[in-house]
């Protein structure tokens, strides 16, 4: 980082190596399931992904009966009225066979009257949504006891090592049923108690779709902002009126020819050079996608200041990326390498104008200028259970004050698509989704692939199974909020509220794509672990206290040790205000392009 203070020193932030915080122990619990502490009732929900915002400061509960599209099938199943959570008490080792019938706890759709805050549940334990999309720390307690039931549908109990057992004979051809709905179709017979995965569990999923608009009304009741209770963070606030949570320097090539020259630049200031082996040798399409995703990353607030470095005979001209840019109110300067003289002396000088011209000093900002992207990679059979459910929680919440939040990974939105295409706010939002997930599901076919083969070995030793058993924990990350807008890949975040965009699920690539559609920060869940981050901060949200443990330098937040809403989105404003995500502290930082074209 190359980021100072109001006082022209160098912010401490930029040598900064102490321990990125995991999140505290989950506390002990009481008898009946209620957290210890003289805050437990007093700390509520502000959001659930099974609650929806009807009006200020009120929670209005769906229909139990709410009928929303079929996985994969475009039609509407209905899901079962007064739901449970199920929890049967483990078996020790070597001993008896369980004979204990499932404790439930009712599962309520929404609570009235509750103040939106981060936090724990304000109701008494046994009243307590218990599902999958809502964390909390009576999931968290129920969890601690195996196995585990996420939804009284399923015909799967979750084991403590991630993976799914069957909790009755399936047949084969029989659906495979998890978070209440279908994740695959048996192979073959399957016994009680038998694992459950790919050796005789497959995909139910296919090709391109027709879909049919079915807006989820109580969903679309709610409006981003509809919450004020003067939340801020600090942050940079340029002369065009953009918010940067950062005040780098950033050097950007427009062509792999320059990356060398675009490092030594950047090194001079402590700044990011986004080095990327493209501009030249690309035709149609392909080379408009790199020259528009580049462009975006020039104008993202987060750079105090943008060197943009051309060779000088690449396709991606200097000048046609100019035009790209309308930079005229932009911190912005342009180094083309082979014109006479010193390139490295002229691109320094260039430099020392950035820096003298880029904001001082930040000031409070509402959140409702935050824009964070939501992302999760390396995932396991706890992601759908505890990160993405609380990142999921954290975006409803900065959408209800008026904040935006981006949900990509369109190949990982297959089988659980039509419960977002529910969400759309209008008929145009909801054909521009279709014609995202077919659009991807045509690229498939295009080169000759299925859509399907998704889940990495990875996901599969953790528990992980089908497309559909991982989409339907990873679209929990957007929360339960309306989707406002769909992008294609490269745009701009251009409406407050949930937006999707397109990008594959390739972890570099489409955190690059939020990064450039001017997120501030990405959420990135992850139970298998990773160190790296793109061009903004990208906070780690560990799935499973083990990583976490196992890999503090890379992780920021363990979800599965505190799933506390409001501890999180303190954490996610401390390092929108300054504080260093783990990525930041060691480096890891960087860029990589969705190619999909030829190369000269």
């Amino acid at each position: 980082m190359c980021e100072h203070d109001g006082s022209g020193k160098e912010n401490e932030n930029r040598n900064h190596r102490g321990t990125c915080h995991r999140g505290a122990p989950l506390p002990a619990q009481l008898a009946d399931g209620q957290p210890v502490g003289a805050d437990a009732q007093e700390r509520v929900r502000w959001v659930g992904a099974q609650c929806t915002r009807a009006a200020l400061g009120a929670w209005r509960p769906l229909d139990p009966t709410h009928a929303g599209p079929d996985i994969g099938r475009g039609a509407r199943p209905v899901r079962p009225p007064g739901p449970t959570f199920g929890c049967r008490s483990p078996r020790a080792r070597g001993g008896p066979p369980r004979t204990s019938a499932p404790t439930t706890v009712p599962f309520r759709r929404g609570l009235a009257r509750v103040p939106r805050v981060w936090g724990r549940e304000g109701v008494p334990p046994r009243d307590r949504a218990l599902f999958a999309a809502v964390p909390s720390y009576a999931i968290l307690s129920a969890m601690q006891q195996w196995p585990l039931v996420i939804h009284p549908a399923d015909n799967v109990e979750i084991h403590a090592d991630g993976h799914k057992y069957a909790r009755r004979v399936l047949r084969a051809g029989e659906d495979v049923v998890k978070y209440g709905m279908p994740i695959g179709h048996a192979t073959r017979d399957i016994a009680v108690g038998e694992h459950v995965h790919v050796h005789n569990l497959a995909t139910n999923l296919g090709g391109t779709l027709d879909y049919a608009y079915a807006p989820d009304a109580a969903c679309l009741a709610a409006r981003p902002g509809d919450l004020q209770d003067g939340r801020t963070f600090r942050a940079y606030r340029h002369a065009d009126g953009r918010v940067g949570i950062r005040n780098d320097i950033w050097v950007i090539p427009t062509v792999g020819c320059v990356n060398r020259l675009c490092e030594r630049l950047a090194a001079t200031c402590g700044g990011l050079a986004l080095t990327h082996p493209y501009g030249c040798s690309q035709l149609g399409d392909d080379h408009e996608t790199t020259a528009n995703l580049l462009a975006a990353l020039a104008r993202h607030p987060n750079a105090g200041g943008v060197l943009v470095v051309a060779l000088g005979c690449e396709n991606n001209t200097l000048d046609s990326f100019k035009a790209r840019l309308a930079a005229d109110a932009l911190n912005i300067r342009f180094l083309r390498a082979q014109d006479p003289g010193d390139e490295f002396a002229r691109g320094c000088a260039l430099i020392d104008e950035l820096l003298a011209n880029r904001p001082s000093e930040r000031e409070e900002v509402p959140v409702s200028e935050l824009v964070v992207g939501l992302k999760c990679g390396g995932s396991d059979g706890f992601s759908g259970l505890t990160a993405n459910p609380l990142v999921g929680r954290f975006s409803d919440g900065l959408v209800a004050r008026g904040g935006s939040t981006v949900l990509t990974e369109v190949p990982e939105m297959f089988g659980a698509e039509t419960l977002l295409m529910a969400r759309c706010r209008t008929r145009a939002v909801f054909e521009r989704c279709v014609a995202m997930v077919n659009g991807f599901k045509d690229y498939y076919a295009r080169h000759g692939q299925v859509c399907y083969e998704n889940p990495s070995p990875g996901n599969k030793a953790g528990g992980i199974t089908t497309l559909e058993d991982k989409s339907l924990g990873c679209v929990q990350k957007g929360g339960s909020a309306a989707v406002e807008d769909v992008l294609a890949y490269g745009g701009r975040v251009r409406m407050h509220g949930l937006t999707l965009l397109s990008a594959p699920g390739n972890d570099l690539v489409a955190a690059t794509a939020l990064a450039a559609a001017g997120c501030h920060l990405v959420l990135f869940t992850t139970g298998r672990g990773t160190p790296f981050g793109t061009a903004v901060p990208t906070l780690k949200v560990a799935t499973n206290t083990a990583l976490a443990a196992a890999k503090p330098h890379w992780i920021d937040w363990d979800a599965m040790a505190n799933p506390d809403a409001e501890a999180f989105a303190a954490k996610v404003f401390a390092v929108a205000s300054g504080e260093p995500a783990c990525n930041e502290v060691h480096g890891d930082r960087g860029i990589a392009i969705f190619k999909d074209g030829v190369t000269l």
